[in-house]
């Protein structure tokens, strides 16, 4: 049939299969109108060379249907093996992933009644960009890799949906207070881009007493937006206290394509035994439908999946009556045996629920400020633990373009002046501040060349840079 759309559909490894097989059931029973196309991707593909777990074949599917239904992979232990969603995401440009979460008491148990939060959380920078590096002995460090485009494209996504949707408040999770000009930057950005949108709550939270809060007082919450890493943090800890990481769906959103998966790992532990719940992959493929234009299918699969739960027909992993729990195929039987059907305590869907929001045109833009290069920090690799020792011997490095400004070990400073601080690393952070106005890259490689002369071996170099006289970098302690 011609009105058919075309997906791409990867069943995965370990209970992906079984959970694939029970949710395309459910979706073919339905009436959904789809034309789905089944690509391998995960351990076997590994194991057959490729080190991304993805072959040509599933590239060109995905490019040509734009929607991506995945079942959970399996990566094989041992070096040289990338993540498959990783490379997904950041291939296919999906900077968005959301994760709705809400309660089912009393049929899920949960302590909480009345979750009904949405995390957007920003997916292709962060700590997860995976730049880390090994540069001496005893130290090594990881890339927080942040951008004004990106920061700017995941906010306003999430002020969007909240539009969309008819959402109340949008909360900001950022460590501002310590990161000033990683998370500063996209805390910037968030009240900037919050001032459009006058009819929705903004407000911004410390992400270790916010995540506090989401364990607590979940109930609080409405859109939630955050950073790659405290975004992964924090979707599992309110997938868990509204009654189970495994019934969570999960859309990762591009400006082409779309991605849908469940948010719980292959489990092999238990593959092959058909228990396994395929409710987090079904609340994927629902939010697929809803995205598709097809809210019509969407609310009569989660309407009778809703009827299930309200007529105790659970699998093992949330039934309370071990004894009457049913297998993967049967709760698939179960939720089929439903259509039609409405919940009568837990919240009706209706088919007029709105599609999830794609972004129709591109909302990043470039800082045009002036910038300028006004200094430097050389790390050194140095096993000594006499910070005077090392400290004359930079100090003697300056140029005529750059003077020595201080030292620090592990972020506190050590020269010159009283060392406070026990010297265990062999990593040593050098900052030369211009003499005179902007330096250029010439003065930098003049100054390396006066460090080596001086015995020492620099193993990084940062560039200090203001923009329109502001500095994009943070003061060292005791500076």
């Amino acid at each position: 049939m011609s009105n058919l759309v075309p997906i791409t559909v990867a069943e995965g490894d370990g209970i992906g299969p079984e959970i694939m097989a029970a949710t395309m059931k459910i979706l073919e029973a339905a009436g959904a109108r789809i034309a789905p196309e089944y690509v391998t991707i995960g351990e076997k593909k590994f194991l057959s060379g490729f080190n991304n777990g993805i072959g040509d074949e599933t590239w060109e599917s995905i490019a040509r249907t734009q929607v991506f239904l995945k079942a959970p992979i399996t990566t094989p232990q041992g070096g040289g093996y990338k993540s498959v969603n990783v490379t997904l995401r950041k291939s296919l440009g999906l900077f968005a992933n959301v994760r709705p979460v809400k309660t089912y008491q009393p049929y899920v148990g949960s302590k909480h009644k009345e979750i009904d939060m949405v995390i957007v959380r920003e997916n292709e920078e962060d700590l997860y960009s995976g730049v880390e590096y090994r540069q001496t002995r005893d130290t090594c460090h990881s890339v927080k890799l942040l951008s004004r485009s990106g920061s700017e494209l995941i906010i306003r996504y999430a002020f969007e949906y909240a539009r969309a949707h008819g959402r109340k408040k949008v909360t900001c999770l950022i460590k501002d207070n310590i990161m000033k000009i990683s998370d500063g930057l996209f805390h910037k950005v968030f009240k900037l881009i919050a001032a459009d949108y006058p009819e929705i709550e903004a407000d911004s939270i410390i992400v270790d007493i916010g995540m506090a809060l989401v364990a607590d007082r979940p109930e609080e919450f409405d859109v939630l937006v955050t950073l790659n890493l405290y975004g992964d943090i924090v979707s599992d800890i309110a997938s868990q206290i509204a009654g189970s990481v495994g019934l969570a769906g999960s859309f990762n959103m591009g400006q082409k394509c779309a991605m849908f998966e469940a948010v719980h790992g292959s489990a092999p532990d238990i593959a092959g035994q058909g228990i396994a719940n395929p409710s987090g992959l079904l609340n994927s493929a629902i939010l697929m439908l809803h995205h598709i234009g097809q809210s019509d299918i969407a609310a009569k699969v989660e309407n009778a999946w809703l009827c299930a739960l309200e007529d105790g027909a659970h699998t093992g992993d949330i039934a309370k009556d071990k004894s009457k729990a049913l297998s993967t195929s049967e709760f698939a039987d179960a939720v089929i045996e439903r259509f039609g059907k409405e919940p009568q305590e837990l919240t009706l869907v209706e088919t007029s629920e709105k599609g999830f929001v794609m972004p129709t045109h591109d909302l990043r833009t470039i800082s045009k400020r002036h910038k300028e290069l006004v200094g430097v920090d050389v790390y050194l690799d140095w096993r000594g633990q006499d910070a005077e020792e090392i400290g004359g011997k930079v100090e003697s490095s300056s140029t005529d373009a750059m003077k020595f400004s201080a030292m620090s070990s592990r972020g506190v400073k050590v020269y010159p002046g009283k060392c406070e601080t026990e010297l265990v690393s062999d990593l040593w952070r050098c900052r030369f501040r211009a003499t005179g106005g902007c330096v250029k890259n010439s003065d930098v490689n003049a100054l390396l060349g006066q460090i080596e002369k001086a015995g020492l071996e620099w193993v990084k170099v940062e560039n200090l840079y203001t923009f329109d006289d502001e500095d994009g970098f943070t003061v060292l302690q005791g500076e």
